[in-house]
């Protein structure tokens, strides 16, 4: 538990001029967990970098319209210059996989974006990192724009070509599949996989923890965890509200809980809940159960009644994060959000540096504080039907892929 001189963010300040003239300039629409339409990307598959090259096989699940993927033989490019080769052990399923699936429709595409292993290869110049290293898969970011040096690399300027365009930024290919480029480079990773390539600046070394636990940090957790660190930054006598209690929501909670704060979660699977419970949470099985006044919440649905109902809920000069995906559009009462002195929150990637917060996300988890191995079950790579299929059903909390079972 954090005392009050020492709370901090957990991302990294940066120092010194921007190069870029206009460092806010994106390379495509997309953003973090938005991958862009069906056929829509930087050229075409046959386009630039496309030609064949002598790189490393690898098993990946290939998602094709309705079906979320199926295993089959591809070839993975050559490391350049910063990137590095991981042999995937564990990867999490998160919905925005799904999203990236259904909005990919009938193109080709390699997904997964919470991968963690062993290092294999490393680039001419990859930094940081060693061959034999066990590392977490973070999103994918430049260093180089304002918000990356900044420290909140999740709004990098190039992030919808770096996360969502399926190449690299100059737009060659990372994957291919009978010699075919295929979308990859998903979240600069497409860990659906047994190795991947990624850039050494999104891999964070995490040696001795367990592959299965680590992986979701990548993403999910971060997520949860950032939003309550580096967004809501509730206190030890405040109240928190986590509606949704999903990979992303019980993390969050499970972090609140570390740092002492009081936590109510909304939630309607009954084991989610009896798990949060256990922890130390409340828990309800929908907002329209009598629900105390809290100081800060959490909106993991991006469902609109869920949003208003959170906001009605706060305190005074109270705090409202979101961070789940829903409808573009959701009514607000203004005069209500002004007379009460609300605050409304985007929050994307949990606004971390992921080289500072999945460390101290370890540490917590290491010394007890953050049991996050409880929010896990594991399948072999091959039965993604059945994680996704459990997931919805409420019988796993959060669903985490093994290459190698």
């Amino acid at each position: 538990m954090s005392t009050e001189k020492e709370r901090t963010r957990f991302h990294a300040p940066g120092s010194g001029p921007v190069a870029p003239p206009d460092p806010y300039a994106t390379d495509s629409p997309s953003a973090p967990g938005h991958p862009p339409r069906a056929g829509s990307g930087s050229g075409s598959e046959a386009g630039a970098g496309a030609q064949a090259g002598t790189g490393t096989r690898v098993s990946v699940l290939l998602s094709h319209g309705s079906a979320l993927g199926e295993l089959v033989e591809a070839e993975l490019d050559e490391p350049r210059d910063d990137e590095v080769v991981v042999r995937v052990e564990a990867v999490g399923v998160c919905h925005t996989d799904l999203l990236a699936q259904r909005r990919l429709g009938s193109r080709t595409a390699v997904l997964g974006h919470e991968g963690c292993g062993t290092v294999e290869r490393l680039g001419p110049r990859a930094e940081g990192l060693a061959v034999g290293d066990r590392v977490v898969i973070s999103f994918a970011s430049c260093g180089k724009c304002v918000p990356c040096r900044s420290g909140f690399p999740g709004y990098c300027a190039h992030s919808g070509a770096l996360n969502g365009s399926g190449r690299r930024r100059d737009g060659s290919p990372t994957l291919r599949v009978q010699g075919e480029p295929v979308f990859g480079s998903f979240f600069g990773q497409s860990s659906f996989a047994t190795a991947v390539l990624a850039g050494a600046r999104s891999c964070v070394p995490v040696d001795g923890l367990p592959p299965e636990v680590a992986a979701p940090l990548g993403c999910g957790f971060l997520t949860g965890a950032g939003a309550v660190l580096n967004v809501l930054r509730p206190r030890p006598f405040e109240r928190l509200l986590v509606v949704g209690a999903g990979g992303v929501g019980a993390a969050a909670a499970l972090t609140a809980l570390s740092e002492g704060v009081e936590v109510v979660v909304a939630e309607p699977v009954e084991a989610r809940r009896a798990l949060l419970t256990e922890q130390g949470a409340a828990a309800v099985a929908s907002l329209d159960e009598p629900i105390p006044p809290v100081t800060h919440a959490l909106d993991t649905t991006g469902r609109p009644e869920a949003i208003a109902r959170a906001l009605s809920l706060l305190r005074p000069r109270g705090a409202l994060a979101l961070v789940g995906l829903g409808p573009a559009e959701v009514p607000v009462d203004v005069r209500s959000l002004t007379m009460r002195g609300l605050r409304l929150l985007g929050c994307v990637e949990g606004d971390a540096e992921p080289a500072l917060l999945i460390p101290e996300l370890v540490r917590r988890h290491r010394a007890g504080l953050l049991p996050l191995d409880r929010l896990v079950t594991t399948y072999a790579l091959g039965d993604i039907e059945r994680a996704v299929a459990d997931q919805r059903a409420g019988l796993t909390l959060k669903a985490v892929l093994l290459p190698g079972a």
